[in-house]
């Protein structure tokens, strides 16, 4: 009798196992899908032009840049190659891209296969240094004199 119960519960996981990793694979899918489609919209189309990319609601609202202004304009600059040109619109933005990119393709091999890419982050210390360099950055690029104006879009 346990030798059933070992099998049946052995193949419910396995079961269990494609099914999640089918998922996963799903929403990769429609994570890199949307991104193309972001990717073209953003090639094609200077953000700010269109209803679909408009200006950033936090600077509208409170004439103030927030760490994410200059983002969407910077992806395009990329996206054309001007890497100089996006740096200047939005640095953060810019440096981020390579571990958001990492975090992406371990996130991927997680949901598909079922192990990721080595972590880099491994203590709770380092989300509240990446905060503390968003906070700072939101704050320079706000004052309004020399050498802080740079920082902004």
């Amino acid at each position: 009798m346990q030798l059933v119960k070992n099998r049946t519960f052995k193949a419910v996981r396995l079961f269990i196992d494609r099914n999640e990793r089918a998922v996963g694979a799903l929403k990769i899918s429609g994570i890199v899908l949307f991104s193309t489609a972001l990717a073209l919209l953003l090639y094609f189309k200077k953000p700010g032009d269109t209803i679909i990319l408009p200006h950033c609601p936090f600077h509208t609202l409170t004439g103030f840049f927030c760490p994410g202004c200059g983002s969407l304009r910077a992806i395009h600059e990329l996206l054309h190659g001007r890497i100089w040109s996006a740096l200047d619109l939005n640095p953060l933005m810019v440096i981020s891209i390579p571990f958001l990119g990492y975090a992406f393709l371990s996130y991927s091999l997680l949901s598909i296969r079922g192990k990721g890419l080595p972590q880099i982050i491994k203590r709770p210390i380092w989300i509240w240094l990446i905060l503390a360099v968003i906070i700072i950055f939101w704050v320079l690029r706000n004052l309004p004199f020399w050498p802080f104006v740079i920082l902004a879009p």
